[in-house]
């Protein structure tokens, strides 16, 4: 730690033209907006359940019990709709109105009344009951999280660079199935290093024992792994895009260049599958970790008490995404913080946070850029050869 750096407070303007404000319409149109779009995709993944809904999904809800869900959605959507008609600024209307006409269409395709049947599985498909249920969990838990406990209260819920990172959350909910056939794929290469004694061992031993090497097995994996992004030159450049983001809230997570969110999910497969751990164990640790991840991004400002020094939490992990100097390569760890501090990374000054994030070197601002950025970056690197 740098006990000389002068650590000073972080200051967010507020944009009024992005604030949501009671009576002008803007709420209640978002909230049509969203909750018709998402009633048109859940209605599409019940007509067409083995081509937009994941196997491991089926596996953990009830189709039937959350046709009711949709139900209220689908009427609450025509409700702020309405209601967004019934408010005074006009130029929120049209959110309203594109709302109520996808939760119309919703229904004429059959609603929240479509025969539920057998699934017949593919290979392939696109996770659209990951992505409708992930959305809705987080922006109810998350987004109250940060309008309760903010640490930053001028950061709004429409910050610069949102729409951005949304598509991000939808891409990597959508390709979950293409991301775990590849990781299980990736992890299969290792069946060189399964031993039947080890794993027979580690399902002898009590469930939570079992969560806690997981925890720590994986943890060490995503240390090195993420270490390796940013020490080695070359990869710089893919992980770049993750740091790219200068508001950090639940959303942000979310942003990362698909070649790391395939890579990250197939090295971190490979001591889940070695371990052989069970199913129980797997589920908490897969719950825990989904968890973890967005909640170290959000805009709250828990210290977590002594937690902190134990599990990774926000004002550590945002710490990684500081652009001060003390802060540059530090704090790799995904779970625990064990590993930076073994091996030299920790940082967490006291009660400081950082005064900016993002990369000291700024990045595109929209996804194909993004995208495209480690190409031309190492385009760039050979020319100067």
């Amino acid at each position: 730690m740098n006990n000389t750096h002068e650590y000073k407070p972080r200051q967010v303007v507020k944009n009024p033209a992005d604030e949501f404000r009671i009576g002008e319409g803007k709420i209640s149109g978002c909230i049509s907006a969203t909750l018709g779009l998402l009633s048109l995709l859940a209605v599409l993944a019940y007509l067409y359940p083995s081509y937009l809904t994941t196997t491991e999904m089926r596996k953990i809800y009830n189709a039937q019990d959350l046709q009711l869900v949709l139900k209220y959605g689908m009427y609450f959507s025509l409700f702020f709709g309405l209601l967004s008609f019934l408010l005074i600024k006009a130029k929120y209307k049209v959110l309203g109105l594109f709302g109520g006409g996808l939760t119309l269409c919703a229904f004429l395709l059959g609603g929240y009344q479509i025969p539920v049947a057998a699934v017949e599985p593919i290979t392939l498909s696109l996770g659209v009951d990951w992505l409708i249920l992930a959305f809705l969990a987080s922006t109810f838990i998350f987004m109250t999280l940060e309008k309760c406990f903010p640490k930053y209260k001028n950061q709004l819920i429409l910050r610069p660079e949102w729409g951005v990172d949304l598509f991000y959350f939808c891409f990597n909910h959508l390709a979950i199935s293409a991301i775990l056939i590849f990781a299980n794929y990736h992890a299969s290469h290792f069946d060189w290093a399964l031993s039947e004694s080890v794993q027979s061992f580690i399902q002898s031993l009590p469930v939570w024992l079992q969560v806690v090497m997981i925890i720590l097995a994986a943890d060490f994996v995503l240390y090195w792994e993420h270490r390796a992004y940013h020490e080695i030159n070359w990869l710089w450049p893919i992980h770049a895009v993750h740091h790219s983001v200068e508001n950090l809230d639940w959303l942000a997570g979310s942003r990362g260049h698909f070649v790391q969110v395939f890579s990250e999910r197939a090295m971190v497969m490979i001591p889940l599958y070695l371990l052989g751990a069970d199913q129980t164990a797997l589920n908490i640790y897969v719950a825990f970790a989904a968890l973890q991840a967005v909640i170290i991004h959000c805009n709250i400002g828990f210290t977590f008490g002594p937690l902190k020094y134990i599990f990774v939490t926000p004002q550590f992990h945002h710490w990684h995404h500081g652009s001060e100097k003390p802060a540059l390569d530090t704090n790799y760890s995904a779970h625990t913080v064990i590993f930076d501090k073994l091996f030299g990374t920790y940082h967490l000054p006291q009660n400081h946070w950082p005064q900016y994030y993002g990369t000291t070197k700024p990045l595109p601002k929209t996804v194909i850029g993004q995208t495209l950025y480690p190409l031309k970056e190492w385009i760039n690197r050979v020319k100067r050869f």
